[in-house]
């Protein structure tokens, strides 16, 4: 009798690192130099170009299908909602006062700036002068104007222009809209429930559509690699450490500093009780690179803490879609760290919308596969950076986003457990819970690993 073994494909990230070693190896091999009946590494460097234009085409009707789901599946107390709400502003706001702070006094980016032009001329389909287009981008609007510009005029505005204020905007509605007249529809049927079903379907179509299309990330990063290489040496990528180090501090200083500060004034759980007792969910995220694929993990790790089941629940799985510190502090700094190596003069209020468009999309494409990665361009197009620099820098970031999407994770199970934490202060918690209710919200737990 045979048995058949059902080969698995090694992680995203190990699958990066092998596409970076092959298309370095092509790259320095070949140079320039045709080779397989004429293919250049010039014309490998389109992958990237696909990917990203893919990516693209998918985050906006993601983000406001997401928002949609989020309205219909979402049954909230509202005195607990506020409280979560609150919370998770608050940490939030931290995240992005740090992520400002660091990008304002430090200025990373600056290491790049002369460097982007050079990075245009290596991808196909791009321009030189960057420094140009952005002092052109910049303009003379004022910041009531500047936010004004991002209102829709029409509703299919938002979707046509790459809008994702607009898109969130409009989901924000059209979900309350139709979470009200759900409400009052009759249980038996109905044109509302069976616009509810379309949108639920609608939804897990593209997440199953965005699936298809990051298992291709390996294969862009491969052919910008070898692009890249093949024309300007394995030198280019001497730029890219800045970008990593900023990135990492910022999440770091966040989640090391200011979370067990937090746990420990408020929460009154000491930094060797947040840390200690929620290593194993951390590390897990860490290594599995998913917060939401972490859940049992992490409800594990808050019973340890004596949280109270209520509590952790609401945190780690109602409010999963605000909980995310880690990818919204990586896109606000990432789309100022290449305004600052364009030559962006962007004064603090265009500072705000960058967070705010951050906020607003994190939240929104939450509980996504890397949903980081995919929120980035429209990100950077909040910040008015110029389409060709969009198109030339995210293939680049993609050889170190592996690195930063494990530590997102790791931040957005830590902001988990706090919130949890806080919304359970004051309270007073059994040491220990009856099983029956430990982990209802395991039953709903992914079973294929979700990014954040």
């Amino acid at each position: 009798m045979k048995t058949t073994h059902n080969w698995t494909p090694p992680p995203l990230y190990l699958q990066v690192l092998i596409a970076v070693t092959c298309g370095v190896v092509l790259g320095g091999t070949f140079g320039q130099e045709p080779y397989l009946g004429g293919l250049r590494n010039e014309d490998l460097g389109q992958l990237g170009l696909f990917v990203v234009t893919l990516l693209k085409m998918l985050a906006i009707p993601l983000i406001f299908f997401a928002i949609l789901d989020a309205f219909i599946r979402t049954n909230l107390p509202l005195r607990q909602g506020a409280k979560l709400l609150v919370i998770c502003l608050i940490n939030v706001t931290i995240a992005m006062t740090i992520g400002l702070v660091i990008m304002n006094i430090w200025k990373p980016g600056l290491v790049w700036y002369g460097h982007v032009d050079e990075l245009l001329h290596l991808v196909p389909g791009s321009t030189p002068s960057a420094a140009n287009l952005a002092t052109e981008q910049t303009g003379t609007l004022s910041p009531l104007e500047y936010l004004a510009s991002y209102i829709p005029r029409t509703i299919v505005a938002p979707f046509s222009t790459n809008n994702v204020m607009g898109v969130v905007l409009l989901a924000l509605f059209l979900g309350a809209a139709l979470r009200r007249l759900r409400g009052k529809a009759d249980h038996g049927g109905g044109a509302v429930n069976v616009l509810v079903w379309t949108i639920e379907r609608l939804y897990a179509l593209l997440v199953q559509m965005l699936g298809w299309i990051i298992l291709a990330v390996p294969l862009a990063v491969f052919g910008v690699v070898a692009q890249v290489v093949g024309k300007a040496g394995v030198g280019v990528f001497s730029v890219l450490w800045i970008f990593l180090a900023a990135m990492l501090l910022g999440l770091a200083v966040h989640a090391l500093g200011y979370y067990p500060l937090a746990a420990w004034l408020v929460g009154k759980k000491s930094p060797k009780i947040y840390l200690g007792q929620g290593a194993d969910a951390i590390m897990t995220a860490v290594s599995c690179n998913s917060s939401l694929a972490t859940l049992p993990v992490t409800l594990r790790c808050l019973e340890r803490m004596n949280v109270s089941p209520q509590s952790s629940r609401l945190a780690a799985c109602v409010g999963t879609n605000l909980n995310n510190d880690g990818v919204t502090l990586y896109e606000a700094m990432a789309a100022l760290f290449l305004a600052q190596a364009l030559g962006f003069g962007l004064p603090l209020a265009n500072q705000l919308l960058i967070v705010v468009a951050s906020i607003i999309a994190g939240a929104g494409i939450a509980g996504i596969p890397e949903a980081g990665l995919i929120v980035l361009p429209l990100v950077f197009s909040a910040a008015g950076l110029p389409e060709h620099v969009i198109v030339a820098a995210i293939p680049l970031i993609m050889t170190v986003d592996w690195i930063i999407a494990r530590a997102r994770s790791g931040v957005n199970v830590m902001s988990d457990m706090l919130v949890a934490i806080l919304l359970d202060a004051g309270r007073i918690t059994p040491a220990t819970e009856p099983s029956s209710i430990r982990y209802q919200s395991e039953a709903n737990t992914p079973t294929e690993p979700q990014t954040s």
